[in-house]
């Protein structure tokens, strides 16, 4: 008899834990919320200066049932962050409001007032999904999960950054509003909307990277780096993207001084560009500076463009491509093939011959 209640007790106990459902109306309902193994998420502000920080169970599901607004305060950041194992978070079309305007002064995270960057920091493997964030502060998904994770259903939009504010001297008012920073492996970036001032993607270590499907506009493109020393980025695969009024539609940047550092197996398709300012594809070397004296601590090799084909097209005063590689940095036979790019002019190549398949013409 005593080991029959015994099994009945250990048993009430499993379900009492699989029924737990935490409800969160506040910063204070975290810690208890987190016990449980679904945690939904009401509306609420966090108070300024605080991170709405969830470390969860293995296997949770987060559901978000309300729209989640940040107090505003000069301070280091980030907002909000996650982190756990085979999570399912599901934001439901809900909003985490950044309240950019109340920092934005058209400098970023280069000077000005402390801005809190990045603004989500996604500490996950599983799902994270169906989300929107509003006027981050600076930039806003910074992405390294201990596990082959998803992000899909995304929206970033910092579009009202593109104006100018009383603080910003007549620039766009957002700066360095980075849409995704990634430094992990095993993740996989799908049909996602982006639109701000800097980089819709940038990976600056990692391999194993899918971004597919998405939308980028405003910014700077679609970025590998900027790549510094003793870093590795390798499998990656940019497809199916479609890139509007932005500086460039992809880039490959590697800081001049970087050494002992490798990119390769990178591989695009069936991506699309319009209204591109500067540049359709742009490598370079010689980053800060733009085409300016390459550094050769980086070595570049297997930059495909597959199909089905990705087709640029730039404004008439932009660079069809640029690339700007340091002596013997860039190696191998590159395949591009499946790369059109409209308009523009032919820009230079720089210390590189291997690229086959794809003519720049005036």
């Amino acid at each position: 008899m005593k080991s029959q209640l015994i099994v009945l007790v250990l048993a009430c106990s499993v379900f009492a834990a699989e029924a737990c459902v935490g409800s969160i109306y506040s910063l204070s309902d975290v810690a208890s919320a987190v016990q449980c193994t679904t945690v939904n998420i009401h509306s609420f502000t966090v108070p300024a200066g605080q991170t709405f920080s969830l470390t969860l169970a293995n296997g949770t599901s987060v559901n978000m049932f309300g729209d989640v607004t940040f107090g505003n305060q000069s301070w280091a950041g980030p907002l909000f962050q996650i982190s756990g194992k085979h999570i399912n978070f599901d934001g439901h079309g809900h909003i985490f409001n950044g309240n950019g305007p109340f920092y934005w002064d058209g400098l970023g995270t280069n000077g000005g007032i402390i801005k809190p960057h990045p603004m989500m920091k996604i500490k996950i493997s599983g799902t994270f999904r169906n989300a929107k964030v509003l006027n981050s502060p600076a930039q806003v998904y910074s992405v390294s999960n201990p596990a082959p994770l998803l992000m899909t259903r995304l929206t970033v939009d910092n579009s009202f950054g593109n104006l100018p504010n009383a603080q910003s001297n007549g620039l766009p008012a957002g700066h360095n509003t980075d849409g995704f920073d990634v430094s992990t492996t095993d993740l996989v970036i799908s049909n996602s909307q982006v639109m701000n001032q800097d980089d819709c993607l940038a990976i600056n270590r990692g391999s194993n990277i899918v971004f597919t499907g998405n939308t980028c506009s405003g910014g700077h493109g679609i970025s590998i780096g900027s790549i510094a020393s003793d870093v590795g980025v390798k499998g990656i695969t940019i497809s199916d993207n479609t890139i509007t009024n932005s500086d460039q539609a992809l880039r490959i940047k590697m800081d001049a001084t970087a050494t002992n550092s490798s990119v390769s197996d990178i591989t695009y398709f069936g991506n699309r560009g319009f209204g591109l300012r500067l540049f359709g594809i742009l490598i370079d070397q010689s980053y800060p500076d733009t085409l300016s004296t390459p550094g050769s601590g980086v070595n570049l090799s297997g930059v495909t463009f597959g199909r089905p084909v990705t087709s640029l097209t730039v404004n008439p005063s932009a660079d069809k491509i640029a690339v700007n590689c340091g002596l013997g940095a860039c190696t191998g036979t590159w395949d591009w093939s499946g790369l059109n790019v409209h308009g523009g002019i032919a820009g230079p190549i720089t210390n590189f011959t291997g690229i086959r398949g794809f003519r720049q013409k005036q």
